[in-house]
């Protein structure tokens, strides 16, 4: 019993000792053991009177994996001891936290750079992050240039020169102009000299923005620009380069008072569009690859760094305000035909209804003028009726070829939409894309019957059906009518009609004139009296003649004799 009580004694004597040798001051880093994980909770043993738990997630590190075991040892920060509850709070945050100060420390007596990313903008500079330390790089000391556009660095592993550390301020400033300006300035300098435009140079991509990529070309950095990477249109700078690729690149220009490079990548190939016309002449056929598709249209590629536009008027020959997204899909194959080639300005236009034949022309092969067609109306408008006919294309029945009576207003109110009705083909015009069609052309002309038996010069008979001042219509029955102007009535002048002629009169009038393009004969009265008076005058004349026309010597002398008296 007493054995036991100084073997007890004895070890919590040991453990106190140990407690002494151990730094219990809040924040102190300690090494501690893992005794137990649970799907919340790291337990770790750091020799303590208590054991303490620390959050599972403080242990994950940057890709989200948890690597931890128990019985690995673990730095870790204390928070407390005995928090009154018989635990110990310990953080592994804390610990790295203070890992990181150390280091920084380190590297700042050393005048090392240290790693770490730019994480965003503030006032007058931007923030940095060196593990898990917030620092702030002022915008001056970002590159050894005034940069304009600082976003192809942001995010990136960059090295810095810690210019300030005050741990206790938590104030940490660096510099990564420092660490430009500390490259070996002669091997830049050198690099500069030689550089030349139009010469091929080896490279390195360190950062792709939306409009191109930074490349090194050893201590100097040259911007390849989106549109110098590929004779065909790309979206973005990945499509072609990626970080970390090495190119070989053209120089295009070269600035030597700002060392400003650009650089060319598509430029090392032959360019394409050279000799463009001889590869594709007008009116040529090709395959081609739908590569973009808009609201206008869409663009297809004939081959590596040559497309080219097919506008949404080129697409369909019957729909012209079709979306282009109803006929092609992005990646689609199409056959395309080459309408008009621009060499400098780099454009060709290109069309796919032009790969099938014109429905206008092949209606045209198919029909002829004086064919009947039939078709169901699928509008009426103000000036017509239109046909549907076959290859989806319409014909039109103007207003004044509908009824060979009525006027177009009065005839077309017989028809309706979706109405089959049977037509006769008046004219067709590939060209302008029209079909003329008739309806009252399916049957006969009253008007050009009653001409072709009645010529002008012709005495008719008619009924008057209506008189005004200036004129009379008078009917010649089948539905043809004529009109007696008052000037027509009398030789002598009448100024009112109505004093000569009454509604239901018959008369007997002489066609003196056809008006075929408004449909109307002009009538005459007055022309019959003439006709009469003429012919009177006429046999008066022959009859007189005849009596003075001597038949023999006789008959001359008493003629001669009768003329005397």
């Amino acid at each position: 019993m007493t054995t036991g009580n100084s073997m007890a004694e004895s070890f919590q004597e040991l453990f106190e000792e140990s407690l002494h040798n151990i730094d219990m001051t809040p924040g102190a880093i300690v090494t501690g053991t893992v005794v137990e994980i649970d799907t919340e909770w790291v337990t770790v043993n750091a020799g303590l009177k208590s054991e303490g738990i620390i959050p599972r997630n403080q242990f994950v590190d940057e890709e989200g994996d948890f690597s931890l075991s128990v019985g690995d040892e673990v730095r870790v920060a204390l928070e407390s001891v005995e928090d009154g509850f018989g635990e110990t709070r310990l953080s592994r945050e804390k610990a790295k936290r203070a890992e990181s100060w150390l280091k920084l420390e380190a590297a700042h007596e050393s005048d090392e750079p240290v790693s770490g990313f730019i994480s965003g903008k503030v006032k007058g500079g931007f923030t940095v992050d060196l593990n898990n330390i917030r620092a702030f790089l002022p915008g001056s000391l970002l590159d050894v240039r005034p940069v304009r556009d600082s976003q192809h660095l942001e995010g990136q592993q960059l090295e810095f020169k810690l210019i300030k550390l005050d741990r206790k301020r938590n104030n940490v400033v660096v510099s990564r102009r420092a660490v430009l300006e500390s490259v070996s300035s002669e091997e830049r300098e050198a690099l500069l000299e030689r550089l030349e435009e139009g010469m091929f140079i080896k490279g390195v991509v360190k950062n792709l923005t939306e409009y191109g990529a930074f490349v090194d070309l050893g201590g100097v950095d040259g911007l390849l620009h989106i549109t110098d990477m590929s004779w065909k249109r790309i979206k973005n700078p990945s499509e072609i380069v990626n970080v970390g690729d090495e190119l070989e690149v053209k120089i295009l220009k070269y600035d030597r008072s700002r060392s400003r490079v650009s650089l060319g990548l598509k430029q090392m190939g032959e360019d394409p569009w050279v000799a463009i016309k001889k590869r594709y002449p007008v009116h040529t056929r090709v395959p081609a690859v739908v590569t973009n598709v808009t609201d206008y249209g869409c663009f297809a590629e004939l081959e590596e760094g040559v497309e080219g536009l097919v506008h949404v008027s080129e697409m369909d020959w019957t729909n012209r305000n079709i979306h282009p997204s109803k006929v092609v899909q992005l990646g689609d194959e199409v056959d395309v035909m080459v309408l008009d080639i621009d060499e400098e300005r780099r454009r060709i236009s290109l069309g796919i209804k032009q790969c099938h034949q014109n429905p206008w022309e092949r209606f045209a092969e198919a029909h002829g003028k004086g064919d009947r067609i039939s078709g169901a109306i699928k509008s009426i408008t103000d000036f017509g009726i239109f046909i549907g006919l076959e290859g989806n294309i319409d014909g039109l029945v103007h207003l004044s070829d509908i009824s060979w009576d009525e006027s177009g207003e009065e005839a077309v109110r017989r028809f309706s939409k979706g109405q089959q009705i049977e037509t006769v083909i008046l004219s067709i015009d590939p060209e302008r894309e029209r079909i003329s069609l008739g309806i009252k052309q399916l049957g006969d002309d009253p008007f050009a019957d009653y001409i072709s038996a009645n010529r002008p010069g012709s005495i008719v008979k008619g009924t008057v059906v209506s008189v005004e001042a200036k004129a009379a219509m008078v009917s010649l029955g089948e539905d043809m009518e004529g009109l007696l102007k008052a000037s027509e009535i009398k030789r002598e002048k009448i100024k009112d009609a109505r004093q000569e002629l009454q509604e239901g009169a018959e008369v007997e009038v002489k066609i003196v004139g056809v008006d075929r393009k408004n449909r109307v004969l002009n009538l005459s009265i007055k022309a019959i009296e003439l006709d009469q008076e003429r012919e009177a005058v006429k046999q008066h004349k022959n009859q007189e003649a005849a009596e003075v026309s001597p038949g023999t010597i006789g008959g001359l002398i008493k003629a001669q004799l009768k003329k005397g008296s």
